[in-house]
């Protein structure tokens, strides 16, 4: 039974990194038009493995400026601006209770891929935003305790059914593109080939 006003959605890989992150994730997620507040994730060296998801990008969703270096960006450069974004992942994000329990959760026929992401679109139709707070900070040891989706036959049984399902149900908004993006920009190159620090914003 849930007896707070907020969950915190948390990863069995995470190890936090800022001391007020709780207080950060909630200075935006009490806000009534936000649905749901999530983090800047790196790898262990340091790499950015999450600071935010765009929708149509590396085949269905992903992760902007994933393995960008720090020596790449600057601390005044986009990927440091709180901004709202499509989704963000749940390996850590604060989403009010009441709004959590409206939408029944997240989806179990999504048992690992995009469940997040369908859940933050849900959260998107429901006229909330979805807010990208860089200061919180956390490593994500991505996969480590599961590991990862195409090393067997069953993980990419099952992963190949979770995008089957994702793509039907958003397939109009997968479609429109996602509004947070750049309609120049490709969705065919992985972000991390494009130099952010030069593009004018």
């Amino acid at each position: 039974m849930l007896t707070g006003e907020y969950v915190i959605l948390l990863n069995n890989d995470i190890e936090i990194i800022s001391k007020d992150w709780i207080e950060q994730l909630l200075m935006y997620a009490q806000r009534k038009d936000v649905g749901i507040c999530g983090a800047k994730l790196y790898f262990s060296d340091r790499s950015i493995q999450h600071a935010g998801v765009t929708i149509g990008t590396r085949g269905l969703a992903g992760h902007r400026f994933r393995e960008i270096e720090e020596k790449d960006y600057h601390r005044d450069d986009y990927i440091n601006i709180v901004q709202d974004l499509s989704a963000v992942t749940a390996a850590c994000f604060m989403v009010r209770k009441d709004l959590y329990m409206d939408l029944l959760g997240f989806d179990e026929k999504l048992a690992v891929a995009f469940n997040d992401v369908d859940f933050c679109l849900k959260v998107r139709t429901a006229k909330y935003l979805i807010v990208y707070n860089p200061y919180v900070e956390a490593y994500h040891y991505e996969s480590k305790s599961r590991g990862q989706d195409q090393e067997s036959e069953d993980k990419r049984k099952r992963f190949a059914k979770e995008y089957e399902l994702f793509v039907k149900r958003w397939s109009k908004i997968i479609a429109k593109g996602d509004p947070y993006y750049n309609k120049n920009y490709r969705l065919d190159t992985d972000l991390p080939k494009i130099n952010y620090n030069k593009i004018p914003y």
